[in-house]
């Protein structure tokens, strides 16, 4: 019974001190995008894992280290965030498996990249043929970042000149009865013409529930009472 309450204690202390390590590491600990990132979600799983259920081992040593772990990911996540010269040798760097529409080999052999995992992973990109390319780099977490020859590229809304017009984000001018002075300023239009927009409806700013310029410059106004047929 005393080592049933044990494992709980130390699951849930394991359980706390993961969910400390990824939010200090950030997001990209859960992608696993750097070397350095991918070794760390293994060791920290696995003493972790241990702390859980290794009631052999002393609570203290797993707690010393685990916090030594973590400390030595942050120092070279910090390393790799400020220093250019380490990155690649801490966090990787990507590798160019084909240039200007042409197989690098080389590149090819020194990442233990196959002719079958490269094609494997141009269909994943609904490329199946290789000629379609022009350019692909293998990215630092796996992944295939591809760049198709012009005459294979989609073709775009810019390319037809049909480029919708620009849109802003959503402005509020008037809330529960109350103009929101901070927004209008920040709003190409001022008082004056919400206040010409309400004469119009012949509406006045108490008599306002919300109001708020849309994306694309139009008014919407909604008042307390709606007159509904």
């Amino acid at each position: 019974m005393v080592e049933s309450v044990e494992i709980i204690f130390r699951t849930f202390i394991s359980f706390i001190l993961l969910w400390i390590f990824v939010q200090l590491l950030g997001k990209q600990t859960i992608a696993q995008r750097t070397y350095h990132l991918y070794i760390a979600s293994i060791t920290m799983g696995t003493i972790a894992g241990n702390l859980a259920f290794n009631i052999k081992v002393k609570f203290l040593y797993f707690i010393i280290s685990i916090s030594i772990m973590g400390s030595i990911v942050f120092l070279l996540n910090l390393v790799a965030i400020r220093n250019h010269r380490f990155r690649k040798w801490i966090a990787g760097e990507p590798a160019t498996l084909i240039q200007k529409g042409k197989i690098l080999e080389e590149s090819m052999e020194r990442m233990g990249y196959s002719i079958d995992s490269l094609k494997q992973a141009l269909r994943g990109k609904d490329i199946f043929n290789i000629d379609e390319v022009e350019c692909a780099i293998l990215e630092v977490n796996g992944s295939l970042s591809v760049l198709k020859k012009p005459q294979y590229q989609n073709t775009t809304k810019q390319d037809l000149n049909l480029l919708p017009k620009a849109e802003t984000a959503p402005v509020e001018l008037i809330y529960d009865g109350k103009i929101l002075y901070e927004n209008l300023t920040k709003h190409a239009c001022d008082e004056e013409w919400l206040m010409a927009e309400l004469k119009k409806r012949n509406l006045a700013v108490k008599d306002i529930s919300y109001a708020v310029v849309g994306t694309k410059g139009n008014l919407y106004i909604d008042p307390f009472q709606d007159q509904l047929d």
